[in-house]
C-alpha cells in the first residue's frame, strides 16, 4: 500500500527514517514529504506539497503546531486514514478528517508495523 510520510526526515535517528525504512521492508509504498531534501534507502524526500495518487494512509511526524498549513493537503490526497504518531494528536485535525470520513488512528507507525496492525482494520 502507498504510505505518504509526512515529515520526512533524512536524519537516520528520527522517527520518520525508522517508518520508512520499516514501511520498505514489509513491502509497502512510502512517499517520505519533508522540508529538507535528501534520502531514505533510496527514496529522495520530496519538499513542498505534491500530488500524489492512490494513498492509502497519511502517517504525521510533524507536531500540531506544523500539520496546520498541510490540512489542505492531506484531504487533497483523499487518504484512507491517517495516523496520528505520538506528539502529532490534533483535536482539529481528526475532526476535519472525520467529517471527510478519512479514519484516524492514534498509534505509533513502527508499533503498528512491528505487532501486525498496520494492515489490519485500520
Amino acid at each position: 500500500m502507498k504510505v505518504v510520510v509526512l515529515g520526512a526526515s533524512p536524519n537516520p535517528m528520527r522517527y520518520s527514517y525508522k517508518a520508512i525504512r520499516l514501511l520498505l521492508t514489509h513491502g509497502h509504498k512510502p512517499v517520505p514529504i519533508g522540508i529538507r531534501e535528501g534520502e531514505i534507502d533510496g527514496i529522495k524526500i520530496i519538499k513542498g506539497t505534491p500530488q500524489v495518487n492512490d494513498v492509502h494512509t497519511v502517517t504525521l511526524y510533524l507536531g500540531p503546531a506544523r500539520q496546520k498549513q498541510y490540512y489542505d493537503y492531506i484531504l487533497s490526497l483523499n487518504p484512507r486514514r491517517v495516523i496520528f504518531n505520538p506528539g502529532t494528536e490534533n483535536q482539529e485535525l481528526r475532526q476535519i478528517l472525520d467529517s471527510q470520513g478519512i479514519s484516524t488512528v492514534e498509534n505509533c507507525t513502527l508499533v503498528m508495523l512491528h505487532t501486525g496492525i498496520f494492515e489490519g482494520e485500520y
